[in-house]
């Protein structure tokens, strides 16, 4: 999504190479429609609400001339015609008098029409499947957009167990979503990824789940996420929880690390001393579920290790090997002074074996379902 400059401009128009590809538009010209395809065939083409125009869209936001594209020797290039509510490619808006190069597959929304950019090629073939639905995809988008600039989360809470005598220690706060098609995290992150945002919908799900959290009865403990990639910016992950802190005051907090995130010796020994001194404690999530490495835990040690749901499954009629391999992974976690969580139990045959193979604590379906405040 380059920024094209004067002179590259100037380089495109002396350019003899010229490809005979046509570009197309795929999406909704109004709200609800199913997706067309419209040739970018004038030059310029113009995007707009106003009758005459080359693509004419039935969306309250779109100004009357609201963006152009024209193709200068095979190039598709881009620009906002002063329009009220902008023209964005791949979520970003793009800058008055700004022309933009736009590539196959990108998205344009303009104002909150979205459209994906599709290339078929002089002997029919096209790039990509024009057949795919790329208006769920678009739209998913702006969903996104709304959930981030209005919050729009609603923070779910599983209750963690302890095995002996079956009493809620705290609970996991799980996020879900209040726009329609993005409810579940795996929406809202599939969103994300598209646009590069997975540590920015990270700090607000957990920001909006300890805001709601911290008020419940009893102040239980609260065990929070986070995603891998905010493990790239220690430093960062590190003022964030600075900020929360400062928000909830004295309420017990435990930071989740997925075990894939846990093998910088450097970046854990960093994060670990400020979580220290911060008073939140670590755990260890999904521990088991590709690659446990046991000398982690003995690096930066966390407080609590979660084991993989996919250790815990059917545990109760697992071999004989099997058993023995999870109690041993068990006890060596509990002699370094951490307690094994389990999680996914699902059966009371499940929890019974978890209790019989040395497991502090547990969560799972069984124990209740993740739920609002």
């Amino acid at each position: 999504m380059p920024t094209i400059d004067n002179a590259t401009l100037e380089r495109l128009r002396r350019s003899t190479v010229v490809t005979e590809d046509v570009w197309f538009l795929s999406g909704p010209t109004q709200p609800g429609e199913a997706v067309v395809h419209a040739p970018i065939d004038g030059n310029p083409y113009i995007v707009g609400r106003k009758t005459g125009v080359s693509l004419k869209l039935q969306f309250r936001t779109v100004s009357g001339n609201h963006a152009s594209l024209w193709v200068e020797n095979g190039v598709l290039l881009l620009k906002d015609m002063g329009s009220t509510n902008g023209t964005y490619i791949n979520g970003r808006r793009i800058e008055a008098d700004e022309t933009v190069q736009v590539s196959e597959e990108d998205l344009i929304h303009f104002a909150e029409a979205p459209f994906r950019v599709r290339r078929q090629s002089p002997t029919g073939m096209t790039h990509g499947t024009i057949a795919e639905n790329v208006c769920d995809q678009a739209l998913a988008l702006v969903q996104f957009d709304r959930l981030m600039s209005q919050r729009l989360v609603k923070p779910h809470f599983q209750s963690i167990v302890n095995l002996e005598d079956e009493t809620s220690i705290g609970y996991e706060i799980l996020g879900r979503g209040s726009v329609f098609g993005l409810e579940s995290v795996t929406a809202m992150f599939h969103a994300a990824e598209q646009l590069s945002l997975e540590v920015e919908l990270s700090r607000l799900l957990r920001w909006e789940g300890i805001r709601v959290g911290r008020d419940l009865p009893e102040q239980p403990t609260l065990f929070v996420n986070t995603h891998p990639r905010e493990m790239d910016d220690v430093p960062g992950l590190i003022d964030s929880l600075k900020q929360v802190r400062e928000m909830t005051g004295n309420t017990s907090l435990v930071l989740e690390i997925h075990e894939s995130s846990v093998t910088n010796p450097v970046r854990m020994n960093t994060l670990h001393a400020a979580l220290r001194e911060m008073g939140i404690r670590l755990a260890y999530d999904d521990f088991g579920s590709g690659q446990a490495r046991l000398a982690e835990l003995i690096g930066a040690r966390p407080d609590f290790v979660k084991f993989d749901i996919s250790l815990i499954r059917g545990i109760d009629s697992a071999t004989g090997e099997r058993r023995r391999m999870l109690e041993t992974l068990v006890q060596m976690v509990r002699d370094l002074e951490i307690r094994a969580l389990a999680e996914g139990i699902e059966t009371p045959e499940e929890a019974e074996a978890c209790k019989e193979l040395g497991f502090d604590l547990a969560q799972g379906f069984y124990y209740g379902r993740p739920s609002p405040a």
